[in-house]
């Protein structure tokens, strides 16, 4: 004891002396008398004081141990089973310490050469000197898991700034291993569902449908035995999955390897089957567990499916989802919505359509056909929008000149104004509550439809009647020119209406290049058959020259990164509008198969993304916060600068191409 007393009253400052000695010695060998005289009594009054002050201290720390040894003789005795240590809070230096710490810590007589920090590497003790009384987190020690409590030692000299803590372990491996094990063996329900199974039976014959199904089981069962789960076959597409929380890290590690390995199989028609999985975990019971895995098969599948879902108490997690996908299967949800929509918007007070923030020509468009929808069944509807600030202002222009267009414009506070209890809202071209244009207006009214075309996301707007949400749709627009042909006549739509759904159209699959399906081209025939003009479509997307001349500076600055992809990341702030349209030029340079914008704004950066690849940039910008689609997405991080976001964007981008 008497060794680490010395170690810890004289601090390294001995190590000056010699240094100073130096000093006046070189004084005097230079004849500089006075000057070596003074080193010579600065260095001898200095060691005169540090030798008080070391007196002072060996003497309060005398005094410190002293007036705790009754505490000590007791601790080290039998009275206390569990390990106590006393430690200094700032070096870490062990004092004392009673009988069972040095049995577990097969330590010796000896103390001097311990350090706790050295002994549990590691170790933080800033919630002691915090004030707190145990530790965050248990601790591990010689094999072993201890919970940590602790108590500062009341000092009875405040001036000697010694800060001494009594530390007690009390083991609870067996306790923590009993509760690991209980949350390990913790059961989870998960529903797997072929996506696509209907359009693949109806394509093959009985025989070709058998050997499909066969493959079908064998890769499941499969799957489903390396995850030591219990498969069960609900109906001839879908499939109960019982297994421990143990093996869910197995299945996210290999991410979900049944994704993949099912788009091995082929049918005679050049089609294969995806699937979709959906879990849930931390219910009380099955009931809540299998409920959970509901929800989560649905957002799979409001994703366009092709992914797995996790569903916990709190939040979604998505595994996959990174194909993009083809055609719709059938036009039958489509004209129940249509006639869903019809009866709930002739049954209500008010009608307001609403789309996002900075509405592009694919909210306008979209709720340019809803509004057509309301005027054919005689109610008198109100699009909610601001008309100085968005990104469709040629159009709006060419709206706002038709007569059946007057008044109908109103901003969102105007709209909560108006809005009764029998209102009914219709969202478009976006299915995130944060996104809209008026959300205090989403969260007043009570019945509210959806028509949009991106994937969903984990805020979701819930309850949509009826919830016309196809992600593998190109636009909003073409779902409303869909919805349009099964509840109006052609006479029935302006032809600038029919004009505003192709523009909408042109918007999102940037002129039929991205995006585009079957159905995709019916509805552009549809409103080409009503007079909408490709060559005022093409005019609604001219820019002036001061214009061009940004969004060409824009893309000078772009760099390349992997994979075929082309990043800028401006210090300046920009408009919306000029950074989507960057995005989408830098498509057209060879080589470029996704395109990233980043700019400040407001303290947040904002991100405008667009693909015509590999690269699916809603995954890609979800972990940021965005959302989207696998050609067009976008992500507004906010409290974050550029230079970080763009960080935060290359580790997703790493993390999408990770085989």
């Amino acid at each position: 004891m008497k060794r680490k007393l010395r170690r810890l009253t004289q601090p390294n400052i001995v190590y000056v002396f010699p240094v100073l000695l130096l000093f006046a010695l070189a004084a005097f060998v230079r004849r500089e008398y006075v000057l070596g005289l003074c080193a010579l009594g600065f260095t001898g009054g200095l060691y005169a004081l540090l030798s008080v002050r070391n007196v002072s201290r060996r003497k309060a720390l005398t005094e410190y141990i002293r007036s705790h040894i009754p505490m000590l003789e007791k601790l080290k005795g039998n009275e206390v089973p569990f390990p106590v240590v006393m430690v200094h809070l700032e070096s870490f230096e062990l004092h004392w310490y009673n009988g069972a710490f040095e049995k577990l810590a097969h330590l010796g007589e000896q103390l001097n050469p311990y350090k706790l920090n050295e002994l549990i590497p590691g170790l933080d003790l800033t919630w002691l000197k915090d004030g707190k009384s145990e530790a965050p987190e248990p601790i591990h020690f010689c094999n072993r898991r201890f919970h940590l409590s602790g108590s500062v030692l009341p000092d009875v000299d405040p001036k000697s700034g010694l800060l001494f803590g009594m530390l007690y372990f009390r083991d609870q491996t067996e306790l923590l291993q009993v509760r690991d094990e209980y949350i390990r063996s913790r059961p989870m329900v998960a529903i797997v569902l072929v996506d696509n199974y209907d359009e693949l039976a109806d394509s093959l014959s009985d025989a070709e449908l058998a050997g499909l199904n066969a493959q079908i089981n064998s890769h499941i069962n499969e799957w489903t035995e390396n995850n030591n789960g219990l498969l069960r076959k609900m109906e001839r597409n879908r499939f109960f999955l019982l297994f421990e929380a143990r093996d869910l890290s197995a299945m996210a590690e290999n991410k979900f390897r049944l994704l993949e390995s099912i788009r091995t199989i082929q049918t005679s028609n050049g089609l294969g089957p995806t699937v979709s999985i959906g879990i849930g975990k931390d219910g009380v019971d099955f009931r809540e567990n299998y409920k959970f895995a509901a929800l989560a098969i649905d957002m799979a599948l409001s994703r366009g499916g092709d992914q797995a879902v996790l569903k916990d108490r709190n939040d979604f997690s998505f595994y996959g989802g990174r194909m993009s996908h083809g055609d719709r299967h059938t036009k039958v949800r489509s004209r129940t919505a249509a006639k869903n929509l019809s009866n709930l918007i002739s049954d209500s007070s008010k009608i307001f359509i609403m789309g996002h923030k900075m509405a592009d020509l694919d909210a306008l468009g979209a709720a340019a056909g809803v509004f057509c929808l309301c005027r054919k069944l005689e109610k008198k509807a109100k699009i909610v929008l601001d008309v100085d600030v968005n990104a469709a202002q040629g159009l709006l222009g060419r709206l706002r000149a038709l007569p059946e267009y007057e008044n109908c414009f109103i901003s969102g506070q105007d709209a909560l104004v108006e809005a009764d209890p029998r209102s009914y809202l219709i969202v478009v071209d976006t299915n995130r509550p944060d996104q809209v244009e008026c959300k205090p207006l989403l969260e007043s009214i009570r019945r509210v439809a959806i028509i949009d075309h991106h994937r969903r996301a984990a805020d979701y707007i819930e309850g949509a009647t009826p919830n016309m949400h196809e992600p593998r749709a190109s636009s909003a627009s073409e779902l409303v020119a869909e919805l349009l042909q099964y509840t109006v006549e052609p006479d029935d739509i302006l032809q600038e209406e029919a004009l505003a759904l192709l523009a909408g159209i042109a918007l999102d699959t940037k002129h039929f290049s991205i995006r585009a399906n079957s159905y995709t081209f019916e509805a552009a025939a549809f409103l080409r058959r009503l007079g909408a003009d490709p060559v005022e479509v093409k005019k609604l997307f001219q820019n002036d020259l001061a214009t061009t001349v940004s969004r060409y500076k824009i893309i000078q600055n772009a760099k390349l990164y992997d994979h075929g992809i082309a990043i800028v990341a401006l210090d300046y702030t920009v408009t919306r509008t000029l950074a989507a349209q960057a995005a989408d030029e830098l498509l057209n340079i060879s080589g470029i198969e996704a395109s990233f914008v980043l700019y400040p704004q407001d303290n947040q950066t904002i991100i405008s993304a667009r693909s015509i690849g590999n690269a699916n940039v809603q995954v890609i910008l979800e972990a940021l916060g965005g959302g989207g689609n696998a050609a067009t997405a976008g992500a507004q991080v906010k409290n974050k600068t550029v230079s970080a976001t763009l960080e935060e964007l290359t580790r997703s981008i790493d993390k999408f191409f990770e085989p």
